[in-house]
């Protein structure tokens, strides 16, 4: 696997074997943190690290990612450059690609961070935007890979909006990987068409099934739970709005019953709003798994840097 050099935008630009690389790569990475070995494949290099949008997991993982491989990462908050702002996107590109070595983003309009990656000729990494939030797939997987072991068949179920950045991400990741992936929303919150059609053409290649529903029923026989917010970050004004929408999609234990398997796994990118999308009652059931994911954060972030910037 090759990868040094290329930007980490959305997973659509990764093959099934690149995605995988990565996984045995961050898999490899964690094994050695646990026993206290870290690198120095980023020795010399740094990192800009750019935040429109607050962060706990994301910006701890590319910060602890990048001093455990000996780089420097420097925090750059919505107030301390001009994004966008008294500066072209296009522009601040062309002088971070000139003092940094990668550069994260983090933040609303996914056309910023495909912006940054066109003009910085540096790697760009997406560590969330309105669209997409690929690094928590990759995390999403290695914990579904070392709980249940073979990605491939295994059945996954996204229950809550369909249509936010993480079902459109989760769809694109499970349908490369081989994983048969429902999306349970209610029809006002199902996902764009066209992404749908894209993610079912790469199920055809990993032999993967791709399904949206309404019907809760179809949770029978999964391997893995997942849900998140019902209000991603800006939309605090639709609250009202989502819990009327998706009461009737909470994780709940009524829910956890009809899938009638007892390896099954619940996970949850958080931050989780407890008796929301999930009840505090499976959540604390099944917070180790959940944990250990947003641990993988970290081991899975490390892994994109140092396939795309490391030097060994």
């Amino acid at each position: 696997m090759n990868l040094k050099g290329r930007s980490f935008i959305t997973l659509k630009d990764f093959t099934s074997e690149e995605i995988g690389g990565l996984l045995d790569l961050a898999a490899d990475l964690k094994a050695k943190k646990k026993q206290g070995i870290t690198g120095n494949s980023l020795k010399g290099k740094n990192i800009a690290l750019i935040f429109e949008k607050p962060s706990t997991r994301t910006r701890c993982s590319f910060t602890i990612g990048c001093i455990d491989e000996g780089g420097h990462p420097e925090y750059l908050g919505e107030h301390d450059i001009q994004l966008g702002h008294k500066e072209s996107v296009k522009d601040t590109a062309r002088v971070l690609g000139r003092m940094f070595d990668g550069i994260e983003f983090r933040g609303f309009e996914h056309k910023k961070v495909e912006e940054l990656a066109k003009y910085a000729g540096v790697p760009v990494w997406n560590g969330l935007t309105d669209d997409f939030h690929p690094t928590q797939i990759l995390a999403d997987l290695l914990t579904m890979r070392e709980h249940l072991g073979e990605l491939k068949g295994l059945n996954f179920v996204f229950v809550g909006d369909g249509r936010n950045n993480m079902a459109n991400s989760l769809m694109i990741g499970m349908t490369k990987m081989g994983v048969n992936c429902v999306i349970l929303a209610p029809r006002q919150l199902w996902p764009e068409e066209g992404l749908v059609e894209l993610c079912r053409e790469y199920g055809k290649a990993s032999g993967a099934t791709l399904k949206v529903t309404d019907h809760i029923d179809e949770v029978k026989n999964m391997d893995v739970v997942y849900t998140d917010v019902w209000c991603s970050m800006g939309e605090e004004d639709k609250a009202a709005e989502r819990v009327a929408l998706l009461k009737d999609y909470q994780v709940n234990d009524e829910l956890m019953k009809k899938v009638g398997s007892d390896r099954v796994i619940f996970l949850h990118c958080l931050p989780a709003v407890k008796g929301n999308e999930v009840t505090e009652e499976v959540f604390e059931r099944y917070a180790d798994t959940v944990f250990d994911e947003a641990e993988n954060r970290m081991h899975t972030i490390k892994a994109v840097m140092v396939a795309t910037l490391g030097e060994n």
